[in-house]
Order: structure tokens, then C-alpha cells, then sequence
């Protein structure tokens, strides 16, 4: 069983979104408000859409001992909104009603989604109460950037419920194993860069960015502190991940090094474009009227990955891949020839000969490290895939002193 947790802050009403995505996905869900939740969401409401009852107070029902029960039963426990006050609740400890006897009882997953003032997220006692929460093993995801109470606009906004339900997924996936990546960083790299031909077109490829956002979600799940540079994305931002946005591949690598100088694990799940054009063109490019094509002369991108790999600080595990449209043991050299050359720690083989791969949920994929350890993950969902990676990451930080260590 799922226990939301609902705090009195005006985002309660999307928690109504969040409680479908998971009972519409079969997770059974106990909503556990706060008093002044309720001032926003009456609990009729959470009644009828979760089809379980609603309290607030330990009083109620006193034979079946709730404020015990509900929190030994439950698999994860996401509490959204968090609000400031509720984050200083349950950091310091406090039981003064439902929601925050039930945090002090689990014993499962626990993930905040805090909505709030951008002053008030800042203030250096919400921060304490965060690295509190943090430090015991919950996860407290960033909040959100955008339009707030009234005319205000910063940081502080709830993420969407569809980002904090994928979140959530990711922690049930960890099935109780402890935040292994806790207090440290990991750099996610996703999706196709673009190189400008003209004003209208450009030479790009067919990576939709799906298997480097699920990298960052796995990595979240594992207690990490997250940066995304995502290269023309569409997908919405994974709930508590700082997203960097890039275009070329030349976005790309000032992003990524920048981000990478003082990071954990570093995973070059995108797909820079090798060339760009040697010249933009300033105006759209015409039709001949002999119907002849122009010609178009290229030029070598930078290799980023080689960049990372040849100013790689001591313990930093750099995650490259290969996609490779040869298979057998061709796309096997071509994988360890790449490897050695990037300096990397591990990297993913991945066949995408007939288009395969690109834009799919499920990946499958061999991993090789230098020292001629080869991993084959077999066909599953990206997360499974980059679950799979992370543990051989992780068993290489924990064999030296990443920089954050």
C-alpha cells in the first residue's frame, strides 16, 4: 500500500492527479492529509478517489491503532505537498497528528515533494530540515520553478504529478534497498543534438532522450543529487532533477564539463552529432533551378566523452555508449576500442541497426569495463537498463573515493 501524505499548502488539489496515477496503476493508496489539507481538498474527496477512509487524527478509529498500522503496512510513503512547516515536522521528529505518527512509523521508501514561497525554500532552516531528511535516507526532491501563490514566480512550485509519480516508481523499483548514491553527484546526459545547416534545418539524429532520463530518475531514487543536460527533449522534466536545456554539440560539451568537474558518476546517455556543417548558412538554403544539390562540407564536432575521460578526477566513474548498427564480435571491438580511447569506466553497447532502440521504452544492451568484464542486460524497460548500470557504477565509487566522498 502507497500512503500519500497531503500538506496544507495550495498544491494539495494536484495531489488529486497524483492519487489516479497511482490508483489507476494499481497501487492501492491511503490518503493521510493534514487539518489544513483539508482546508483545500475535503476528504470526501480523497475518500472517493482513493476508496479507502480519511483521517487526520490518531483519535479516530483508536481499536485499530492507526497512527501504528498505516505506517507498517505501507510500501512507500510520498507526501505531497511538503509543505516548509511539515518538513520541520518530520525532521525534528514531531507527532502531533496522523500524517507525521505515520513517518515516524515506516519503516519503507519516504519521498517529500515540498511546494512552498521561494523565501521560505531558501531559508536556511528549511535547508537544515532538508539535509536532515536527506541524511536519514528520504528522498526530498528539488522543487519546481514557475508561477506560485498569486503573482509570484521562483523556485518552490510543486513538480507535476506526473514527475513526482515517476519518482515514486523508481523508489517502489529499489524495492527498500538503502540510497546508495546519497551525498553524491551524478551528471546525466540525454537526447540528439542539432547542428544548424540554415535558418530552417539542421543535421540531427533519432534519440528522444528517454534512456538518459531514465538514468536520471534511477540515480535520484538512489539518494543522488541529479543534473540533466538534456539536448532538444521532449519529454517533461524527471520531478527533482536540475535540467540544463542545449542545442549543438558544442552546448553540450560546455554544459557537461562545467556540471562534470566535481561530479560522482558522469553517464553520456545522449548522442552528440559527430559533424556539423563548416558553415551556417545565413539565409534558407534555395533550390537550384538545375535541380541540382548544393553540396554540404562538414566539419569534426569536439568529442566530449574523450574530453571528460582525459580530465577525469580521481574516482569519478565516466559511463560512455556505443551504438553500433554491426553485430557480434565487430560491435564488441568497435565497443572496447571506444572504451579505451575515451577513457572511460564502463560503457554500453547498444544495437540499433533497423532503428531499434531509439524512441522505445525497452532497451537491451552489453556492458564492458577495461578490465574485460562483459555484462549483458537483457531486453527491458530503460529504468531496468540504467538500474542495471548504476550498480556496476556504484560498485566501482565504492572501490576508490569519488570527488564528493
Amino acid at each position: 500500500m502507497i500512503v500519500l501524505g497531503v500538506g496544507g499548502g495550495i498544491a494539495a488539489y494536484k495531489a488529486c492527479e497524483l492519487l489516479r496515477l497511482f490508483t489507476e496503476s494499481g497501487h492501492p493508496t491511503r490518503v493521510v492529509p493534514t487539518a489544513a489539507a483539508l482546508e483545500f481538498v475535503g476528504a470526501p474527496t480523497w475518500a472517493a478517489l482513493s476508496g479507502q477512509p480519511v483521517a487526520t487524527e490518531v483519535w479516530h478509529d483508536v481499536h485499530e491503532v492507526p497512527h501504528v498500522r498505516i505506517g507498517r503496512a505501507a510500501s512507500l510513503v510520498v507526501v505531497a505537498p511538503a509543505t516548509a512547516d511539515l518538513l520541520a515536522r518530520a525532521a525534528n521528529g514531531l507527532a502531533d497528528d496522523l500524517l507525521t505518527n505515520t513517518l515516524l512509523t515506516a519503516r519503507c521508501p519516504t519521498l517529500y515533494a515540498p511546494a512552498m514561497h521561494t523565501e521560505m525554500w531558501e531559508h536556511p532552516a528549511t535547508q537544515a530540515n532538508v539535509a536532515t531528511l536527506r541524511a536519514r535516507g528520504a528522498t526530498v526532491l528539488e522543487p519546481a520553478v514557475g508561477r506560485l501563490t498569486g503573482k509570484d514566480t521562483g523556485k518552490g512550485r510543486l513538480p507535476e504529478p506526473p514527475g513526482i509519480f515517476a519518482a515514486a516508481l523508481a523508489l517502489l523499483r529499489r524495492a527498500g534497498r538503502p540510497p546508495d548514491l546519497a551525498g553524491r553527484r551524478v551528471v546525466v546526459t540525454a537526447g540528439g543534438t542539432r547542428e544548424p545547416l540554415d535558418p530552417v534545418r539542421f543535421i540531427g539524429n533519432r534519440s528522444s532522450g528517454k534512456q538518459g532520463y531514465a538514468f536520471a530518475r534511477a540515480a535520484l531514487a538512489r539518494g543522488a543529487s541529479v543534473t540533466l543536460v538534456a539536448a532538444n527533449v521532449t519529454l517533461p522534466d524527471p520531478a527533482g532533477v536540475e535540467v540544463v536545456r542545449v542545442e549543438t554539440t558544442e552546448e553540450l560539451r560546455q554544459a557537461t564539463v562545467a556540471a562534470a568537474a566535481d561530479a560522482d558518476v558522469v553517464v553520456m546517455a545522449a548522442a552528440p552529432a559527430d559533424f556539423r556543417p563548416a558553415r551556417i548558412a545565413s539565409q534558407k538554403i534555395k533550390k537550384t533551378h538545375d535541380g541540382a544539390a548544393p553540396p554540404i562540407e562538414l566539419a569534426l564536432n569536439p568529442d566530449i566523452a574523450a574530453e571528460l575521460g582525459a580530465k577525469k578526477p580521481a574516482g569519478q566513474v565516466l559511463v560512455v555508449f556505443a551504438a553500433e548498427t554491426a553485430g557480434g564480435d565487430a560491435a564488441l571491438a568497435n565497443a572496447r576500442e571506444k572504451l579505451a580511447r575515451k577513457g572511460a569506466d564502463l560503457i554500453v553497447l547498444n544495437d540499433v541497426s533497423g532503428g531499434r532502440t531509439f524512441g522505445a521504452d525497452t532497451n537491451a544492451a552489453t556492458v564492458l569495463d577495461p578490465g574485460g568484464q562483459v555484462a549483458v542486460v537483457e531486453d527491458g524497460s530503460k529504468d531496468d537498463l540504467a538500474d542495471s548500470v548504476l550498480d556496476q557504477a556504484v560498485s566501482r565509487l565504492t572501490q576508490g573515493s569519488g570527488p564528493a566522498a
